[in-house]
């Protein structure tokens, strides 16, 4: 999840606001519910991961980097497969 810290833009691509331009804002709440959905972004999953730090072998990063977006996932649902495996009880 990456963000842009729009001060960090070149100003042609991060303007300074004109009184046009605030005289022509609107606020967010004053949408449609569909757009205000579409640009406040990803709805929050109902069952969300937690952000921890591990450390993996490097062959094991790089095979699973090199099968593209989506990697981290990929490990998350390879580490469920071995607790389903190595079930005790």
């Amino acid at each position: 999840m990456s963000t842009i810290d729009k001060a960090s833009l070149p100003l042609a691509e991060n303007p300074e606001w004109t009184d046009r331009m605030v005289a022509n804002a609107v606020r967010i709440d004053a949408l449609s519910p569909s757009l205000q959905a579409k640009l406040r972004g990803r709805p929050k999953a109902d069952l969300t991961k937690e952000r921890t730090t591990i450390r993996l072998s490097r062959d094991v990063l790089e095979r699973f980097r090199a099968t593209g977006s989506g990697w981290q996932t990929r490990i998350d649902a390879a580490l469920k497969e071995w607790l389903t495996q190595n079930q005790q009880g």
